[in-house]
């Protein structure tokens, strides 16, 4: 299971229980913080102990190569899981750097990258605390994840709103709510085969 922030803990820790599946995550601006976790800093150590706070961290799931940024633009200070453009510049570039040792032994980079906000452009607004962040469209044009989820935009008429865009190689995919998505492994990595609203 796939989490893109802004969940109650409680919510998430009975989905998972029900579903009996592991938990891959990151924070949301909305999220309660655990344990240190500071503005202007990732949350590397703001973790749930049943899950997988994926914020700077490849992960291998069965195959399946996971990454995540967390959080939002910032729009207020001294708040954690929020970032300015150039914070989360560098945070994508740290998480770039550590997908290497993917592309080495696996011929690609990450399959699925988890953000919280969508990339600039893409699903966002106008105004500040949901605009997207241009430096998803870069790690995109140059990682090439087949899939970007992401949350934080609110989509309360879904025959009104785009939750889905190609983005050259990657789909990227509005969440909010919740989405079913199936994917196939080939030769290449992974394909997505469907995605829907349950």
């Amino acid at each position: 299971m796939l989490a893109c922030g802004d969940l109650p803990y409680y919510y998430l820790e009975y989905v998972v229980s029900l579903l009996d599946a592991p938990l891959f995550y990151v924070h949301g601006n909305h999220d309660q913080v655990i344990g240190r976790a500071m503005a202007g800093f990732p949350s590397e150590g703001s973790t749930i102990s049943w899950g997988t706070n994926l914020h700077l961290r490849p992960v291998e799931h069965r195959g399946l190569l996971l990454g995540g940024l967390e959080g939002c633009r910032r729009y207020s200070p001294d708040r954690p899981f929020q970032y300015t453009e150039t914070e989360m510049r560098w945070q994508a570039t740290q998480l770039g750097l550590k997908l290497w040792a993917n592309r080495l032994r696996h011929g690609r980079f990450i399959d699925i990258l988890v953000t919280h906000a969508p990339p600039r452009g893409i699903h966002d607004d106008e105004d500040v605390p949901h605009q997207g962040f241009e430096s998803y469209l870069s790690f995109m044009r140059s990682h090439r994840p087949r899939l970007l989820i992401h949350g934080h935009q609110h989509v309360y008429n879904r025959n009104a709103a785009t939750m889905e865009t190609q983005f050259e190689d990657t789909l990227v995919v509005n969440t909010y709510g919740y989405r079913v998505i199936e994917l196939e492994q080939d030769k290449g990595g992974w394909q997505v085969i469907s995605t829907r609203a349950a």
